[in-house]
């Protein structure tokens, strides 16, 4: 299980560096700005994947602690915005108190009664089912991130070439 626990946790640094990476430089006007139709922005998104995924996932559930987290208005569209540079410190720090958790807790390891007491509504699995969700949701919020990024200043992580007639034919099904 060392291996997976390894595993595990690396995927989860890449994913949550990858979050980081995809708003440095950013200035705060730009962190706040929605981009789509729902109103979130990148500020917005990283309060969610502090406070509704780590926070919540990892300290909520697995651990079973009682959280006073914000309401989902207050994450994604406070009243008055905090520093990125606090966002971005808060996340770590949840980030941080996750990794603890993964390493002290069995992978095998089933919510305790409280957390179903809390929250009747969450899933009966293990931390191993439970970290590979936190990854998902992680790997899926980064990639929004890159749409906004690329949104706001055009910057792509992903580059594409372009794709001459000729190689766009030898790719079509026939």
């Amino acid at each position: 299980m060392t291996d997976v626990r390894a595993a595990l946790s690396a995927a989860l640094r890449e994913q949550r560096q990858h979050v980081v990476d995809a708003v440095d430089g950013l200035d705060a006007d730009a962190m706040i700005r929605p981009l789509l139709p729902s109103g979130w922005s990148p500020l917005g998104l990283i309060r969610h994947l502090t406070f509704d995924v780590e926070t919540f996932w990892f300290e909520g559930v697995v651990l079973g602690r009682r959280l006073d987290l914000p309401s989902d208005d207050d994450v994604w569209h406070p009243t008055e915005w905090p520093r990125p540079e606090q966002v971005l410190d808060d996340y770590g720090q949840a980030a941080g108190r996750s990794d603890e958790t993964l390493l002290a807790t069995e992978l095998d390891a089933h919510p305790p009664r409280r957390a179903f007491e809390a929250h009747p509504w969450i899933p009966d699995r293990d931390l191993l089912a439970t970290t590979l969700h936190v990854i998902t949701e992680t790997a899926a919020h980064a990639g929004h991130l890159d749409a906004a990024r690329e949104l706001i200043d055009g910057r792509q992580r992903l580059v594409l070439t372009e794709f001459t007639d000729r190689q766009a034919r030898r790719q079509s099904p026939r």
